[in-house]
């Protein structure tokens, strides 16, 4: 139900360490999930299991299973040998910060507090230990609808923000036509943003409130990613000339970014790939640089992707997921898929490296594990959840995705965004009126 992400969606996913609904991964045992509580509405523990992830009555701990799948590149460099975890030290979950209304992105700031977005508008800086969450006074060029899947969406850093303290916000903008993702950036002196300036915005602006996609990476190069959904409208994602279903890249200031892909007259500016459908979850391989991005599908075909120059993701003329209301024998969605042929997408698309079917998990936002807290989960590849209300870990061999296990599942709550913190552990944002911002830790 895309035009507030599943909110009204039940979750439809049974409780597994590891997931059997990819149709390239064979079932594995179910898991009880339970936890405990403590200090701040939440605290529960876990011990490590042998796959690196939430075990024992947590989570589960079964074994991992391998997905073969196309890998679109050469296996990137490893990020070194993974040390075997150590089972005396459990993770630890527990809320960091609470008294958000529905928080949308996050963003760490180099002392360690973190910025906030709330889709009505505001934007929040959370103090370094969680405590305290203050308001930060901003104007947002144009305007912003706060409806269904809109608002103030995505925040990001400038990465010469030691010099130079520019923030980066993404949201839905009015206009001409309707609405669209717009992206600005001001200079956080104190508690407030100024010299704010528009950067970007998606054209054509159309009638509704799904699909704004709206997360923002920086590449290797400091160029701004920029993950846009289609809108609910479907065939522009394949309409080079509209921004709608796209990632585009830009220089910091708004301007053209060289070496962006050729795609003749008439196309759109800054556009970098098309065909996706709503990504929701955006980030840069830790060794790779390339950008990894998060789909949701439509009845199922949840994607992952390699976001490359030039490539087309499929949207919507493939899709591993079915139109709304088809109906399929038991979980084998085979005969609905869309575009026939099982929503294979090559050779003329591009290969998902993972997709969740046959039902939606809704992913929204993802982060690539890197710290020394959990030398286990090192490469790991970290997704949110909103319909699933889990968090994912995925388990990768260069690009390939060899393994999906579930941790923090269920604990009711929409997961929203994830993002490894400057300690190592990892910050969850949880959605709706009462959000918070969890941590898991040691």
């Amino acid at each position: 139900m895309d035009a507030s992400d599943r909110s009204t969606k039940s979750p439809q996913w049974t409780p597994t360490s590891v997931d059997a609904a990819d149709s390239r991964m064979p079932a594995r045992p179910q898991a009880t999930p339970a936890g405990g509580t403590r200090r701040r509405a939440l605290q529960t523990l876990f011990a490590l299991g042998a796959v690196a992830g939430f075990a024992g009555p947590g989570c589960g701990g079964g074994s991992s299973s391998s997905a073969p799948g196309p890998a679109p590149s050469p296996s990137p460099p490893a990020l070194g040998p993974t040390p075997t975890p150590a089972p005396s030290a459990p993770a630890r979950l527990t809320t960091f910060a609470t008294g958000l209304s529905s928080p949308w992105g996050l963003a760490f700031l180099p002392d360690g507090r973190i910025l906030v977005t709330e889709k009505a508008g505001a934007l929040r800086l959370v103090s370094a230990d969680g405590a305290t969450v203050s308001n930060v006074a901003l104007s947002l060029p144009g305007g912003v609808v706060s409806a269904g899947q809109g608002g103030l969406l995505d925040v990001a850093i400038d990465p010469d923000f030691a010099s130079t303290p520019w923030v980066y916000l993404s949201y839905s903008q009015p206009g001409s036509g309707g609405s669209g993702t717009a992206v600005m950036r001001g200079q956080l002196v104190g508690n407030a943003l100024v010299n704010a300036t528009q950067i970007f915005q998606q054209l054509p602006k159309v009638s509704g409130d799904g699909h704004f996609g709206s997360r923002l990476v920086f590449g290797t190069d400091k160029t701004l990613f920029i993950a846009l959904g289609e809108r609910q409208q479907g065939s522009p994602a394949q309409d080079l000339g509209k921004h709608l279903g796209k990632v585009v890249r830009i220089n910091r200031d708004g301007t053209a970014a060289g070496g962006n892909p050729d795609f003749g007259a008439g196309a759109a500016a800054h556009l970098w790939s098309y065909g996706h459908r709503n990504p929701q979850g955006a980030a840069l391989h830790p060794t790779t640089g390339e950008l990894w991005v998060a789909e949701h599908g439509p009845q199922g075909g949840d994607e992952i992707n390699i976001a490359r120059a030039g490539q087309n993701y499929g949207w919507p003329n493939v899709s591993y997921g079915c139109n709304y209301g088809d109906s399929y024998p038991g979980d084998d969605n085979t005969s609905c898929r869309i575009g026939g042929t099982g929503g294979v997408h090559a050779p003329t698309y591009a290969e998902p490296l993972t997709y969740w079917v046959p039902r939606s998990v809704a992913p929204a936002g993802i982060a690539f594990y890197t710290g020394n807290l959990f030398p286990e989960w090192r490469g790991s590849l970290f997704v949110t959840a909103l319909a699933g209300q889990a968090l994912w870990r995925l388990t990768l061999s260069g690009n390939s995705v060899t393994a999906r296990e579930k941790i923090l599942d269920p604990i009711g709550e929409r997961l929203r965004a994830v993002a490894q913190g400057p300690d190592g552990a990892l910050y969850v944002l949880t959605d709706g009126s009462s959000g918070r911002i969890l941590r898991i830790g040691r």
